[in-house]
Order: structure tokens, then C-alpha cells, then sequence
């Protein structure tokens, strides 16, 4: 079994607020599979379903970003679960918007929720990072995070949280590197398999085959060879 957990604030409030695209995340994937309705438990709402051949529980804590490992750690312990278990699903100032990471374990990066679910699950759980872009200034970053997305924003948005949805077995099975090569596509990007190669330093490779260094032939009849003779002896004899 896999928990799916959205990190986000609950409320009608919130829902649109950049800092909810957890809970749009886990939303988009209850939509597209055959979960059961949501219900309440874990201090969530929780909905079980099955994606890639094994159990999955969707969580929406509602406890407010700052306290969502109150939640998942509560599910966490209830199914005899370990953090390698669960992936968190939120959102990250220092990716552009509708850019996707996930990787396990690491740093909080200063998000609540997830300094809320490393106190509580551990800090070995998987997470996906959905890009919400920086406002560019320290002072800004509360408004721009509680903010709503634009209109513009659902140019990669809507996209985005539908690739994820349409390959959420691939998040099950832990085939990361497709699943994120699927929502670069579905935004617009290149698959990151296909990404250029960095090209070596200094000469090209082909400027480097043609002076690679040959054994010199040296001429063993004719003038040139008297006068090499001349110069250094015959030193075969």
C-alpha cells in the first residue's frame, strides 16, 4: 500500500491559492481512477483506490499546511506503513511554474508542510514537487503562495495535473524518470532523456580524433632518408 498525500490548506478559501496544487494534484488522480468517495478519517479526507496494481489512500490533510504530518503520520502508523510509503505532493517556490521534481528524502526548503511530515513520518518519503515559480522578491512570497493561480497559469496547469493523473501508476511503480518526461511533455518541454549532451571543453571531438597522436613514419629510402641518416647516424645498424 501507497499513501498519495496533497499537501494544502483546507477551505474554499484556499482552494485556487498556488500552495493548494497538492490537493489539485490528488484531486486530478481521484477524478481520472476508480477511487471511492471521499470521506473523513486521519484528520483527512481520505479516498482508497487502486493504481498500478497495488492499494493506494489519496489524503487531503485538514489540518492546515503547518500540521500535515499530524495527518499522514497518523494514516503512516495505522497501516504499519514506512515513509518509503508515501509520496508528498506540493508545491515549490524554487522550480518555474509547471516544472517537476521528485526525489526522496532531502531538505524542507523552509515548506511548513514538510517540515511538519519530516517531525512525524520520518524524512524518507518521496517527493513531488510541482513548480509554482518565485515572485522574485523575500516579501513577496506569502501573497504569491496564498495567491490564486491566474488565467494564464492554466495554460500548464490544467496539463500538467492531467499527465499526472493519466500516469499515476508510473508515481506506484517508481518509474520516476518517465512519469517526469510525461509531464515535461504535457507543458511543453523536451523529455529529459532527450536533453542535449554538455558539450566537451575546449576542442571539438572531431578536432580532437584528427590530432590525436599518430606514430611519425619515418622515410627509409630516397634524399630524405641520406640526409636523416647524415644527421642523427643509422642507429638500426
Amino acid at each position: 500500500m501507497q499513501i498519495f498525500a496533497g499537501l494544502g490548506n483546507p477551505g474554499g478559501k484556499y482552494a485556487g491559492n498556488r500552495h493548494n496544487i497538492g490537493f489539485m494534484a490528488v484531486d486530478a488522480i481521484h477524478r481520472r481512477h476508480n477511487f471511492s468517495p471521499w470521506s473523513r478519517k486521519f484528520k483527512a479526507e481520505i479516498s482508497e483506490g487502486e493504481l498500478g496494481g497495488e492499494r493506494v489512500l489519496l489524503m487531503k490533510p485538514q489540518t492546515y499546511m503547518n500540521l500535515s504530518g499530524e495527518s499522514v503520520g497518523e494514516a503512516m502508523r495505522f497501516y504499519k506503513l514506512e515513509p518509503k510509503d508515501i509520496v508528498a505532493i506540493y508545491d515549490e517556490l524554487d522550480l518555474p511554474p509547471g516544472k517537476a521534481r521528485i526525489k526522496t528524502a532531502g531538505g524542507h526548503g523552509g515548506h511548513n508542510g514538510i517540515k511538519s511530515l519530516d517531525a512525524h513520518c520520518g524524512k524518507d518519503y518521496r517527493r513531488l514537487r510541482l513548480g509554482i515559480g518565485h515572485p522574485g522578491a523575500k516579501e513577496m512570497v506569502h501573497n504569491h503562495v496564498l495567491g490564486d493561480f491566474a488565467k494564464a497559469d492554466q495554460s500548464w496547469l490544467s496539463p500538467l495535473l492531467d499527465a499526472l493523473a493519466d500516469n499515476a501508476d508510473m508515481l506506484v511503480k517508481g518509474e520516476d524518470s518517465q512519469l517526469m518526461n510525461k509531464l515535461a511533455l504535457a507543458v511543453g518541454g523536451k523529455p529529459e532523456a532527450e536533453a542535449p549532451p554538455p558539450k566537451p571543453a575546449g576542442k571539438s571531438h572531431i578536432h580532437q580524433a584528427r590530432n590525436h597522436q599518430q606514430p611519425k613514419i619515418l622515410p627509409t629510402t630516397g634524399p630524405m632518408a641520406e640526409m636523416l641518416k647524415k644527421m642523427f647516424g643509422n642507429k638500426g645498424e
